[in-house]
């Protein structure tokens, strides 16, 4: 599985703050990072703030699959590429990959369903051509890297 075609959408390094007892970064901070990998895959096709506050709209979170496939230390630099996997008329379907640099070990893995909301109603609507139409150039290119993505199994768009 080579991730290095996949886009990077967040780096960093783990600071002290993300100890918990057991001496690693504590679970919680994960989904943080994922967050932010979201964040920095969505604006790849235009489905950011910008567009948020432009058309009432909005991305809510509706499934999450996260594996913690090796332990992730403080002062560890990661990086997190991210893929398309699909989409419905609403739903997006993505999954991030957490990688230790100096190790080039695959820390973590996040699989996502989230979905396009209109924000005056606060409910799923149709994802509009100006970002299904981007998402579609990128799932493209995301789906010729020639390998299977590996997912849960249970989650559709």
């Amino acid at each position: 599985m080579d991730l290095t075609t996949l886009p990077i959408t967040h780096r960093a390094v783990i600071p002290d703050t993300y100890r918990d007892e057991m001496g690693h970064m504590n679970v919680m901070w994960y989904t943080y990072l994922f967050g932010l990998a979201t964040d920095g895959l969505f604006d790849l096709f235009g489905f950011n703030r910008v567009y948020f506050e432009a058309n009432q709209a909005g991305a809510f979170a509706l499934e999450i699959h996260a594996r913690y496939l090796a332990e992730v230390r403080i002062g560890t630099a990661i990086t997190i590429r991210s893929r398309l996997l699909g989409r419905s008329v609403k739903r997006m379907h993505y999954l991030h990959f957490m990688i230790q640099d100096d190790k080039n070990v695959l820390a973590a893995t996040e699989e996502c369903i989230g979905t396009h909301v209109d924000m005056r109603m606060r409910r799923s609507a149709p994802l509009p051509a100006r970002i299904t139409e981007p998402f579609d150039q990128l799932l493209a290119e995301h789906a010729r890297c020639g390998w299977d993505p590996p997912v849960c199994g249970v989650m559709k768009p």
